[in-house]
């Protein structure tokens, strides 16, 4: 294991600093193509585009190599650079149809959704821990069979910016109930919304403020996790699920929830070490899905390095 003590951040993390490329304008418009021209057709101008950035977008082009190169144990070829692009372009261009709720275009599988059903059934809330692996928008597939089902999501306020301006983009009767971490009483809903029964879902490997952080190895080298999440979900004491919404080609996911701990009976001098024990579980499930689905990986930056 790294070397356990925290260490504060910058203000503003590397993948903050990197200029926007989009913006509401052309999520509009490609909101609009893509429910004109239907999913195969407009599907066709991803390549375009996944070709335009592969070539002109020289910072995503180095992170997407510089990962790659940990995650395969070798140099990547240009063709699996583009691969990744084109996954990750691919997710942008589903989000029009999935948060429209056209789940009938594609070919989803639940894996591991009978335990997390179960904590949901005897009325616990549960805490959903992502990354910036696959698809979110995909993981509202399950509420399909689970319409009773309450989901929040917990973030910092330029995430929740960026999400709320796609969805006015795409279909702002989609807005999710969103909580805004960083605040005094932002620990405050999020128990409220758990002891109410819901879950309550984070993308936990990148802040977007001040926050402490812990390195662990991923992929090979020591990368930095904010602390902050693993720490709320030790006082908040309830179940702690990964997920992730796995691409898999084509109209084809694949939804994991993988059980990383259960705080249910954790005490108050246990905290701090269950806190670390949930991120060492946390990383590992990351890399192993970074492993086996390469190219799911949407951190188009150097995660390696946030000097």
């Amino acid at each position: 294991m790294s070397d356990p003590a925290a260490t504060p951040s910058p203000d503003r993390p590397l993948w903050m600093r990197q200029r926007e490329r989009g913006n509401r304008f052309w999520l509009r418009v490609m909101s609009g193509l893509s429910c004109l021209l239907g999913r195969r057709c407009s599907r066709l101008v991803l390549y375009g585009i996944a070709f335009y950035f592969m070539l002109f977008a020289s910072k995503a082009r180095q992170a997407s190599r510089s990962y790659l190169s940990r995650c395969l144990g070798r140099p990547p070829h240009w063709r699996e650079i583009y691969c990744h692009v084109l996954s990750f372009a691919s997710t942008i261009h589903d989000r029009v149809y999935l948060l429209r709720d056209r789940f009938d275009d594609f070919q989803i599988d639940l894996s591991g959704v009978d335990a997390l059903h179960h904590h949901c059934d005897s009325g616990q809330g549960v805490l959903l821990f992502g990354a910036h692996l696959g698809s979110f928008e995909v993981l509202r597939a399950m509420a399909r069979s689970r319409p009773q089902l309450q989901m929040s999501m917990a973030m910092y306020p330029e995430n929740a910016r960026q999400i709320n301006q796609a969805l006015q983009a795409i279909n702002p009767a989609a807005a999710p109930d969103i909580i805004a971490l960083g605040t005094m009483d932002a620990m405050l809903k999020v128990h409220q919304r758990l002891e109410d029964g819901a879950l309550v879902g984070i993308l936990a490997d990148r802040a977007a403020g001040p926050d402490h952080y812990l390195s662990r190895q991923l992929l090979g080298a020591p990368a930095r996790f904010p602390s902050g999440p693993f720490r709320m979900a030790a006082m908040l004491r309830h179940p702690v699920y990964f997920m992730a919404g796995i691409y898999l080609g084509g109209n084809r996911y694949r939804v994991h929830f993988e059980l990383l701990e259960d705080f249910s009976t954790v005490t108050r001098q246990q905290r701090a070490a269950a806190g670390e024990a949930l991120l060492d579980k946390y990383v590992a499930a990351l890399e192993r899905h970074c492993r086996a689905y390469p190219f799911n990986w949407f951190n188009f930056y150097d995660f390696w390095d946030e000097s």
